[in-house]
């Protein structure tokens, strides 16, 4: 059997950046240079692989839901060509891509694998370098046929990833969900996690950017900064709360909530808790929010519940389907306890 083939999407981030008066900056041809002269990514070992380099690069913090679009574009556009992807992309945004990326891929058979670096692949000490070149053979030898993050060593469910560490090697975590693979001395396939199953052919869906508020109970928060955001043109509201997914119970706070779920905006309960899950029966508070229409966010990331609201308001669908489908399992992203 011949080689596999992997087709790279470099999208800008650190892992490409080159030296400047200025700082790190992403620049176009330098990633590939790097590469070119680094013997380990060209071993017999190792598969077959394309780079192509999206003009402009981007710093990650300026990733819109039109990148994941353009990203997601260049993915169905060679999918048929190549026997997996990998995309290279800036930590402070990639669980954000990852989850996006989940939701927009339908009945995936081949892997798409997101990696990246904290330091330049061009820096003596560089992390990209063992980021790219185990996602490469990952892709080739080990394919998850769904949306993955590596780093680190560890392959996570792209959906369930978080950027939990500013400034250390081990940047992301999987707080509810297991990793897929650990590649240490030993590549480990863990089964704790069930895979996702392939149903039907590969369909790309589109995703356009939405009009979704954030809002993050404190003691003392008040209900004017929650009718404010309220007031511009919202269509799903993020409410992230306390513990298992309790808010203040006062009168004029529900009554807002309700309001905008009367007015078809979507209220999503979210824990503020980096593991765990909504449970809104555990307390009255929570139980209160139930009430007035607030749905249950259940274990799912910031990042999954932001990017999922994003894929779905993008379709043509019922406020009440989407609703429904938000507290469905789609791709992997939530789980209603512990056994996953």
């Amino acid at each position: 059997m011949g080689k596999k083939s992997i087709y790279v999407v470099y999208t800008g981030g650190t892992i490409g950046m080159q030296y400047s008066i200025h700082g790190y900056v992403p620049a176009s041809g330098h990633l590939q240079k790097q590469l070119t002269n680094m013997p380990e990514f060209h071993r017999a070992e190792m598969p077959h692989f394309t780079i192509r380099e999206h003009n402009p690069l981007i710093d990650s913090a300026n990733m819109t839901p039109l990148d994941w679009q353009c990203i997601a574009d260049d993915i169905r556009d060679n999918y048929e060509n190549y026997d997996g992807f990998v995309i290279l992309h800036g930590t402070d945004t990639m669980a954000f891509t990852a989850s996006a990326l989940s939701f927009m891929f339908d009945n995936l058979s081949k892997p798409i694998i997101v990696t990246g670096s904290q330091i330049p692949l061009e820096a003596l000490r560089s992390d990209g370098q063992t980021n790219l070149l185990n996602a490469l053979y990952l892709a080739a030898n080990y394919p998850i046929n769904e949306v993955t993050l590596f780093f680190n060593n560890k392959l996570f469910r792209g959906n369930r990833t978080v950027k939990s560490h500013a400034d250390g090697f081990d940047a992301f975590t999987s707080p509810n969900c297991p990793p897929l693979i650990d590649a240490g001395i030993h590549i480990r396939c863990l089964q704790s996690c069930p895979l996702l199953k392939n149903d039907g052919n590969f369909s790309s869906h589109k995703i356009t950017p939405q009009a979704i508020g954030v809002v993050t109970i404190y003691p003392g928060i008040s209900v004017q900064s929650i009718e404010n955001i309220l007031l511009q043109p919202t269509k799903a509201l993020i409410l992230r709360s306390y513990g298992v997914g309790n808010a203040p119970s006062q009168t004029a706070l529900l009554k807002c909530l309700e309001k905008a779920c009367q007015q078809d905006i979507i209220v999503v309960n979210l824990t503020q808790c980096l593991s765990g899950r909504v449970n809104m029966n555990g307390y009255a508070t929570g139980h209160a929010l139930a009430k007035v229409g607030v749905i249950s966010g259940y274990d799912m990331t910031f990042e999954a519940t932001l990017t999922k609201l994003h894929y779905l308001l993008s379709q043509s669908l019922s406020v009440d389907d989407i609703r429904t489908l938000m507290q469905k399992n789609l791709r992997g992203e939530l789980s209603y306890s512990d056994n996953y």
